[in-house]
């Protein structure tokens, strides 16, 4: 259940965060909880295959890479999903952060209204 409800928390948190950004696109709810599947998916099976590869760098940077690694799982995520469209690299960074801030607030909220149940 818990699951369930952070995915359709992300995929809420996209719209928001979609429609705060005029260069990213998101065409509907539908296409928001795909997205938030995907980006879960990616999440879970890419995103530490390349942590892995890029590690120096990472340790180089102080864990700074990591903002580009989350902007590159946001642009394969938006080759694999019709009706999500990020205009470039710099806007993917921007969306990943911004989610980060909309997901993790809807989420504390989410829990905190779980929680007293």
């Amino acid at each position: 259940m818990k699951l369930l409800l952070r995915l359709l928390v992300t995929a809420l948190a996209a719209m928001v965060t979609a429609y705060l950004l005029p260069g990213v696109r998101l065409k509907d709810f539908v296409t928001a909880l795909i997205l938030a599947v995907v980006l879960s998916l990616l999440n879970l099976l890419v995103k530490p295959i390349l942590i892995i590869f890029t590690l120096p760098v990472t340790i180089i940077t102080l864990g700074l890479f990591l903002l580009v690694i989350n902007a590159i799982i946001i642009l394969l995520a938006s080759k694999l999903v019709d009706g999500f469209k990020v205009d470039g690299f710099w806007w993917a960074l921007i969306f990943s952060l911004v989610l980060t801030i909309v997901s993790g607030i809807m989420n504390s909220i989410a829990g905190s209204s779980s929680d007293n149940d």
